[in-house]
């Protein structure tokens, strides 16, 4: 099977409000994806392999709006190559560039957010571009026609006045059921924020919010998504706070679990 699913390491952490760390999580979530104390098939019977899943390296070290536009770039080449990113951050707000690289070729598209957090802010801090606010910056640009978010458990006033004037459905955990199904008929672009995940599951977070989604719970999710996944990304996950390599595990998983789901509906790499 032809490559069409490319990692893509994006190591920044610049944008984080609260404790740094994320920028060094791409080559542990590396090392767990194909970690020897499991093997390379996912749940559904999908093999994943150095062809059909390859390694595009990490996007050179930057600052400021100059790494936004690198990553922006980085993920619009493998694009232009028929690749499906899956990039391991970093903070939150590398999302906001990736989806900029899609704009053009997915007009469509619908995102799929797991996180504690709706990430809704128009500003933090003062920053635009802080690792709170990226989806408000992707629905202002209309990068996205649908925002689909689940296990938000940290809203506040401002957050659901932004949620409303965006048209976001936002599922919080006190309302989710455990067969929820957004059922998208276009293209899907999955954001998922390890701090979605209950701390007992996936403790290696800056933000730990008890409450969340258990491991299973994601994956049951990620397998339901019948459209095509175009892209994904696996971040704010901090190795600094991480125990015995637990997040980092999940990490891996939920990356094998959301590339197999690409390479199992034929769709991954624009098909």
């Amino acid at each position: 099977m032809a490559a069409s699913v490319a990692l893509l390491g994006v190591p920044w952490d610049e944008m984080s409000s609260y404790r740094r760390g994320a920028a060094a999580a791409p080559p542990l979530i590396r090392e767990a994806f194909r970690c020897e104390s499991s093997n390379d098939w996912s749940e559904r019977g999908i093999e994943l392999t150095a062809q059909n899943v390859v390694d595009a390296g990490d996007v050179p070290a930057a600052s400021g709006p100059a790494m936004l536009a690198a990553i922006e770039s980085a993920a619009g080449g493998l694009l232009a190559r028929g690749l499906a990113p899956i990039s391991l951050g970093g903070d939150h707000a590398i999302t906001y560039p990736i989806l900029r690289a899609f704009a053009h070729r997915c007009p469509r598209l619908s995102i799929l957010h797991f996180d504690a957090h709706p990430d809704l802010y128009d500003e933090f801090g003062g920053n635009r571009y802080s690792h709170a606010c990226p989806f408000a910056r992707i629905m202002e640009e209309r990068l996205a026609g649908r925002l689909v978010q689940v296990g938000i458990r940290t809203v506040n006033r401002h957050q659901r006045e932004q949620a409303a004037r965006f048209g976001v459905e936002m599922i919080e955990m006190r309302n989710f059921h455990g067969d929820f199904d957004p059922a998208f008929d276009g293209p899907v672009y999955v954001s998922f924020d390890m701090d979605a995940l209950d701390p007992a599951h996936a403790p290696g977070v800056s933000h730990r919010e008890p409450g969340g989604l258990s491991t299973r719970q994601a994956i049951d999710m990620i397998q339901r998504i019948r459209a095509p996944i175009v892209g994904a990304d696996v971040v704010e996950f901090n190795p600094a706070q991480d125990v015995a390599g637990l997040t980092a595990m999940v990490c891996g998983r939920l990356v094998k679990e959301i590339a197999a789901r690409m390479l199992e509906n034929g769709q991954a790499g624009g098909r």
